[in-house]
């Protein structure tokens, strides 16, 4: 079963429709009212926060034995990972990364972001 997290930030006192963000995000676009995310920084912390029996493929994929796998792609606004085969608590591993950044969870298969305010 595949899944993507998606997350992004917005700029303080924005807050726009997030399917048309999301959508626009996936297209390549930029999008006014967002913040630049730190990526390499993020990509660091995925290291750490996916040490424990994940290994990488290439730079950005990942697997691990009996536990799935995941490839990340990003966008100087987006951060997204494609999950596969994934148990929830490793999912959720996503979801305390991006809310270290300040990035609540977009979840476009039921079209909500975790934010409180969709």
């Amino acid at each position: 079963m595949s899944y993507d997290l998606n997350f992004w930030k917005y700029q303080s006192e924005i807050y726009l429709d997030s399917q048309t963000t999301y959508a626009s995000l996936c297209d390549g676009e930029r999008v006014e009212g967002l913040e630049d995310l730190p990526i390499e920084e993020m990509l660091d912390r995925l290291k750490v926060f996916f040490s424990d029996g994940w290994a990488q493929t290439e730079e950005l994929n990942w697997e691990a034995t009996s536990r799935g796998a995941f490839q990340v792609s990003t966008t100087p606004q987006m951060f997204r990972v494609d999950c596969y085969g994934m148990s929830g608590d490793d999912m959720n591993r996503f979801i305390d990364l991006g809310k270290e950044f300040g990035c609540p969870l977009y979840d476009p298969q039921v079209g909500t972001r975790f934010d409180g305010k969709s």
